[in-house]
C-alpha cells in the first residue's frame, strides 16, 4: 500500500468497518470482463477467520460464474464526506478490500447460520428462518476471507 499512513492492519478495526458497510461488492471473473456484483451479506468470525455470507438466486450470471471460478474479491466502504484542504478536496472513507474462495453452502445448518448473519447485519435478530418459504429459492454463499487489507482517510479531530 502507498499510502501507510492510511493503512489500518488491526483485524478488528477492519470487521468494524464490514460490520457498518451497508453493501458489499463480490468481483469475479467474467466471460469476458470482471464482473462485480453488490449483495446484502453478513459477517461472522469463525475459527479465528472473517468469513462473509451472501445469499443468490438458484439460477444467473452471479451462479454460473461463482461455479466456474470461485476465487473472488470483496469490497466494503464507508463514504463520509468530500472536504477541502490546503491541498485540493479530499474524500473521507473506510474501506476493506478482502479474497477468498466462495463456497456454495449446501447443509441446511451452515445456511442457517448463513443467513441469520445476514439478517443480523441489517438489524433482525432472532429471525426464525427455520420456516422462511424463500429458502427453496436460493442459495446462499459463504466467503472464507483469506486477506483483509483496510484503508482509511477520516476526518481530521479538532
Amino acid at each position: 500500500m502507498r499510502r501507510k499512513d492510511r493503512e489500518i492492519t488491526d483485524l478488528e478495526v477492519m470487521l468494524d468497518i464490514l460490520r457498518r458497510c451497508d453493501t458489499l461488492r463480490v468481483g469475479m471473473r467474467g466471460e469476458e470482463f470482471p464482473y462485480v456484483v453488490p449483495v446484502s451479506f453478513g459477517v461472522r468470525v469463525e475459527e479465528g477467520k472473517p468469513v462473509v455470507y451472501f445469499h443468490c438466486a438458484r439460477e444467473g450470471m452471479k451462479l454460473d460464474l461463482l461455479q466456474k471460478d470461485p476465487r473472488v474479491c470483496v469490497e466494503g466502504d464507508i463514504f463520509i464526506k468530500t472536504e477541502p484542504t490546503d491541498h485540493g478536496i479530499t474524500t473521507r472513507y473506510e474501506s476493506v478490500i478482502g479474497t477468498g474462495v466462495c463456497e456454495i453452502v449446501t447443509d441446511e445448518e451452515t445456511c442457517i447460520r448463513g443467513l441469520q448473519a445476514i439478517c443480523e447485519h441489517y438489524g433482525y435478530f432472532g429471525y426464525d428462518l427455520k420456516n422462511c418459504r424463500a429458502l427453496r429459492f436460493l442459495h446462499v454463499c459463504r466467503i472464507p476471507l483469506d486477506t483483509l487489507t483496510g484503508k482509511h482517510n477520516l476526518p481530521v479531530s479538532t
